[in-house]
Parts: C-alpha cells; structure tokens; sequence
C-alpha cells in the first residue's frame, strides 16, 4: 500500500515521504495512529508542499546547528576521573557527563541522548565520539579523560624500591657496626 506519512516513524520514514509498505502494517498500524495517510493524488500534493516548506525550515536549522558544531568541536572535551593502578576508572565518563561540559559551551542546547556513546569510557586516554545535532548534522569531538590526582599522589612519599633500599643501607650499617 502506497502512502504518505504524516509524522516521522524512526527507521522508517520522514514526515512528508511516500512510501510503500506492507498492507497490513499500513492498516493496523500507521492509520489508526495517524502516523501515515493512503496516498491520494490529493495528500501526495500536499505532502509535497509539506516537505518543501520542511526542508526549507530544516536548512536554516541545520546551518545553525553546523555553527554549533564548529564551537563545540573547537576544543577537545577534557573530563577528570578516579582511576585506579592500571589507569582503568574506578566509576565511567557517560554521554550525560560529556553533555554537561558541552552544554556549558552551547548555553544549554546539547542533551544526552545527543551524544552518540555506544559505551561509557572506562580508561583514560583520547576518543572521537560523535554528537548529533539535527538529522542531518553532527559534530566530531575529541573527548580526553585525565585521571584525578588522589591525596596519596599529591604527598611526597619514597616509593617502594627506594625504601627498601634505604632499609637494606640500615640493616648494613647495623651488621657493620656490629662486627666491629
């Protein structure tokens, strides 16, 4: 059944785009919903001009977000975290963290579900995660996770070899002393 779709359904369709799909998908599913409408000569005009005045509307939003991409594309997306002895987190740097730091830059326009994470980052290091701004724009940003300096880094203490080296130096001039 040939028809025009009236609102976006995800994977399958824009709003404004005439398809073909199955029959019975067509009547049980996208017409009762109003999701979708029989293509008549009549609704495939207005579709038409429907999908014109939309990708007029969808330009002006798309060089905006295009804009927006370059700003927050400019510096990379620096993250401090706990790590442990391997530099492996101790928690994860999620796609609601890398937001935060970007809506800080945007003034507030970039969500979560925006940021395209397949996984939280769980090392430190570099990555290139990509962040979807519109349908038709998305920004490559490098996200850098440095691992945070604890209490115990920040003293100056001997390391293990060294200490005992210097244990080892002790009992010698123990020993030493006391063959004399």
């Amino acid at each position: 059944m040939r028809v025009v779709f009236l609102n976006d359904v995800e994977g399958i369709a824009n709003a404004g785009e005439i398809k073909n799909v199955a029959d019975g998908y067509a009547r049980n599913f996208l017409l009762p919903r109003n999701l979708a409408a029989a293509a008549t000569p009549a609704r495939v005009q207005q579709a038409e001009a429907r999908a014109r005045v939309f990708a007029a509307q969808q330009e002006k939003v798309d060089e905006v977000a295009r804009v927006l991409a370059a700003k927050i594309a400019a510096a990379p997306v620096v993250l401090q975290a706990k790590v442990g002895e391997h530099g492996r987190l101790y928690g994860s740097v999620t796609a609601s963290d890398i937001a935060a730091v970007l809506s800080e830059r945007s003034d507030g326009l970039i969500e979560h579900r925006q940021v395209l994470l397949s996984a939280p980052i769980k090392e430190t290091g570099r990555q290139e995660i990509a962040v979807s701004l519109t349908r038709n724009v998305r920004a490559q940003i490098t996200v850098e996770v440095r691992g945070e300096a604890t209490e115990a880094e920040d003293e100056p203490t001997a390391s293990q070899p060294e200490a005992v080296k210097a244990a080892g130096e002790a009992g010698e001039a123990t020993a030493a002393s006391d063959a004399d």
